[in-house]
């Protein structure tokens, strides 16, 4: 996801994309098209004096690309925001290159909405690393590996685990035969609040009033759904807490 939407932002501000590697040739030969570039179905392909390699692959893979750039002269970085930069210590020139955002392949994105946070193993390469990340969004932030790490943790808080619970809601209100489009204007308002406020000054429900009887309602809701009543009680202390 992270590589289809990163290929044709720079193919958008008129980077010259040379080669698309995949674990499965397939998707390389599909962003490959898209970007004008040639498709490599073996690492011992790529070409080694592009000025650019961009590592856009699962955590525990980027080791292994990692080893078949070790002789490049051009500056290696990969896009993760909980893997630490030393991966790359084996490259001369290496770095960070983070869009804290969310990427699904049918979504299309605006790059100029998207926090790219760069490090690098050196002031130029950092320095190179700005000049092309402004190039796709102003918003740009120098970062360093225990910063990033954080971000990605709060990240995974702000989107991963909310989009969970918009899939658990799904399920509340479909079990029941409604409809899911209801909640649509409510996550929307939630998401809204948040742009001009703090969370903690906009935090609403039963369990930041204390609301004990509507507690104890929801949770006898939820009785056939242990795992669902388990998730609302951790997360109603927790609000609880945060009063």
């Amino acid at each position: 996801n992270v590589a289809t939407h990163m290929a044709n932002a720079f193919k958008e501000n008129e980077a010259d994309i040379v080669q698309v590697w995949s674990k499965d040739f397939a998707n390389a030969v599909v962003l490959a098209g898209e970007t004008g570039a040639q498709a490599v179905a073996d690492l011992k392909e790529l070409d080694q004096d592009a000025d650019l390699y961009l590592i856009a692959v699962k955590d525990d893979a980027i080791v292994k690309v990692v080893k078949a750039l070790k002789d490049v002269n051009g500056l290696v970085v990969h896009t993760s925001g909980a893997t630490e930069m030393e991966v790359l210590a084996g490259i001369k020139n290496h770095g960070v290159f983070y869009p804290l955002q969310t990427f699904s392949k049918a979504e299309p994105i605006d790059f100029i909405h998207v926090p790219l946070c760069l490090e690098a193993n050196s002031a130029e390469n950092l320095s190179a690393l700005r000049l092309i990340a402004v190039k796709l969004s102003p918003l740009i932030y120098e970062v360093n590996t225990q910063k990033s790490k954080t971000q990605h943790l709060a990240g995974v808080f702000a989107c991963n685990f909310v989009n969970h619970m918009y899939r658990l809601s799904q399920q509340i209100v479909e079990k029941h035969d409604i409809d899911f489009e209801i909640l649509r204007p409510l996550i929307m308002e939630t998401a809204v609040k948040v742009q001009n406020a703090l969370p903690e000054n906009v935090q609403t429900g039963p369990a930041i009033r204390n609301d004990k009887q509507t507690i104890l309602k929801h949770e006898e809701l939820l009785q056939k759904s242990p795992h669902l009543k388990e998730i609302y009680t951790i997360l109603s202390n927790s609000i609880k807490k945060t009063r």
